[in-house]
């Protein structure tokens, strides 16, 4: 090889870096997932020889920002904040303020820190230099976690998704970028109104990042995607996908608590549906006994106005002529036999008994805090969307039907409609930081 294709000590000082980047991005192609218990410390390993290999090699930099950012960079490859990496890169941006991977580096210190803004003014400097996919996704994820006003909210997540969407333009590849997009446009389902094409984009970006193997380890991904299989009712993917959030990150305890809490809640309905509620004798009698039409209220008259203002006819039917789907000029009517918690009030759920003593678990979305039901109450639900829950995890399995509600002013409630005010949007924070 002819001497100007060698390596220079400087080039070879830059790629025992990368390299440190390459073991801990595809450590688990290496190693596999039996082995997350010993990643962070065995990059701790490999960082502290490479951090003692670079300060071994300081002479041959003439470019002392290079240096100091290499250094900063070396100390910023675990999941905590560093004082000492923040020192060298504090340092380096100041010899060099265009050193933009050093302006990146130095951001998702502050993203460690919980210093948002400081970031955010990290990120923005750098994309002034160079347009680059890594302070732009960094952007999309910034934008998501600042304390602002409702409106700007919108906004700044409507900017994320863009921000997010430029990262993934300019290497298609970059299993990262589409993750970032994907948690973008899921926080943008949230912020703009639940539209199901929204979810869907953000589950196809998902899809995108699966097919980067640095991505696919990634814990964020698995629990972000089982965030949304959740909130669809797919408890069956959002379980294997906490559980496998758990495995990629141990030191992590949100997946596995997440995953617990979505058992527990599963068993309590199931519980609830063997026990009829825990309704007995004579109370059970009067719940199921058939509720006057009265209690229809509007929807007494055989029809009802739909969210697109077309009027819509309706008749009155019981549990079991349900089919799973949306049940279009149907209506049920039945008594509340008891409420379920679920951590974070998300859905609210109740169980209702219908004249045949069947019970049928009701999810509510969008519900204002304190605005359920209680028992005894009539519910009348127009149209009915039915689900059907099957899972089989770990030694669980569970099989029933349910009724998903997305709207709460549908709701008939002892013959009156829930107002509007009953109604908010769900908040669910995802994928904001570089680490969790």
């Amino acid at each position: 090889m002819a001497s100007e294709d060698k390596l220079t000590p400087v080039d070879v000082a830059k790629n025992k870096v990368e390299a440190l980047y390459e073991y801990r991005d595809h450590y688990f192609e290496r190693f596999g997932v039996e082995r997350a218990l010993n990643k962070n410390d065995d990059v701790r390993v490999q960082m502290n020889e490479t951090f003692q290999f670079l300060e071994t090699q300081k002479d041959i930099f003439k470019n002392k920002a290079e240096y100091f950012m290499l250094l900063g960079k070396i100390l910023n490859v675990g999941p905590d904040y560093d004082n000492k990496a923040f020192e060298h890169l504090s340092k380096a941006v100041k010899l060099d303020p265009k050193l933009v991977e050093a302006w990146n580096n130095l951001g998702e210190l502050y993203c460690k820190k919980g210093d948002v803004n400081n970031a955010r003014n990290c990120f923005t400097g750098a994309l002034t230099h160079l347009k680059n996919k890594i302070s732009l996704r960094n952007i999309s994820m910034v934008l998501r976690q600042l304390t602002v006003s409702a409106e700007e909210r919108v906004k700044n997540v409507e900017d994320s998704v863009e921000k997010a969407k430029e990262a993934v333009q300019m290497d298609i590849k970059d299993g990262q970028s589409w993750l970032i997009l994907g948690n973008a446009y899921f926080s943008l389902f949230f912020a703009t109104g639940q539209n199901p094409k929204i979810l869907q984009q953000a589950m196809s970006a998902y899809k995108q990042a699966e097919k980067d193997p640095v991505a696919k380890n990634n814990a964020d991904l698995h629990y972000n995607r089982a965030s949304a299989y959740k909130f669809e009712e797919d408890f069956q993917s959002a379980l294997e996908g906490y559980s496998y959030a758990s495995l990629l990150d141990p030191s992590w305890g949100v997946p596995e608590s997440e995953e617990k809490q979505l058992v527990a809640h599963l068993n309590s309905v199931k519980e609830m549906i063997d026990a009829k509620g825990k309704v007995k004798g004579k109370r059970l009698q009067t719940l199921s006994q058939s509720p006057r039409d009265s209690a229809l209220g509007p929807y007494a008259g055989g029809s009802y106005t739909s969210g697109n203002g077309q009027t819509v006819k309706l008749m009155r039917c019981s549990f079991k002529d349900l089919d799973v789907g949306l049940n279009s000029e149907r209506v049920v009517l039945g008594k509340v036999a008891c409420t379920i918690p679920n951590a974070g009030n998300v859905p609210f759920t109740f169980c209702m008994l219908d004249e045949d003593e069947t019970v049928m678990p009701v999810n509510v979305y969008n519900l204002a805090v304190g605005a359920g039901v209680k028992i005894g109450d009539s519910v009348a639900i127009p149209e009915p969307f039915i689900q059907h829950v099957q899972v089989k995890h770990k030694d669980m399995e569970y099989d029933y039907r349910s009724i998903r509600v997305s709207s709460p002013i549908v709701l008939v409630v002892n013959g009156r409609k829930l107002p509007r005010d009953k109604q908010v949007g769900t908040v669910l924070f995802v994928g904001i930081t570089p680490d969790h």
